[in-house]
């Protein structure tokens, strides 16, 4: 005999699931996301964010770039990682010399606040501070790309 307890748990369970009936999680357009994330951005979003130093916010870039970044752009910036390929995606490489965002910071902080809709995530939206945002775009022009900063 079951106790009276999981009986009545089971048929919470049940109650539930036929509560729900075909109310199902509906994915947000990818349009209307990225349009949503660009109407919240804005360069003022940087601008009192105070770092020690360049070092220090190269590194953190790094280890924002690491965690968010990698997968799809790969360890050095090059694009078509197997982790892209997999999912079908096509990431462009943050270090061609005609990558069109790489010689603005603030391009890049757009791009990594905004997305787009071919698969970049809106990481500014409730993912990643713009601290991080900007630490992410630093050190991918400033250490990925420092030819375009004349370094």
């Amino acid at each position: 005999m079951r106790p009276l307890g999981s009986t009545w748990l089971v048929v919470g369970v049940l109650l539930a699931s036929a509560a729900c009936g075909d109310a199902g999680f509906e994915r947000p357009d990818r349009g209307d996301q990225v349009s949503s994330a660009d109407s919240l951005y804005s360069p003022a979003l940087f601008d009192s964010i105070a770092w020690t130093d360049d070092l220090t916010r190269a590194r953190s870039g790094n280890e924002v770039y690491a965690s968010r970044c990698r997968d799809c752009h790969g360890t050095l910036g090059e694009g078509n990682t197997p982790y892209a390929r997999e999912r079908g995606l096509d990431v462009p490489s943050l270090v061609a010399a005609d990558w069109p965002l790489g010689d603005s910071l603030d391009a890049v902080r757009r791009r990594i606040f905004v997305g787009h809709e071919q698969g970049m995530p809106t990481w500014g939206v409730a993912r990643i501070s713009p601290r991080d945002v900007d630490a992410a775009a630093f050190y991918i022009v400033e250490r990925l790309r420092p030819e375009m900063l004349g370094n």
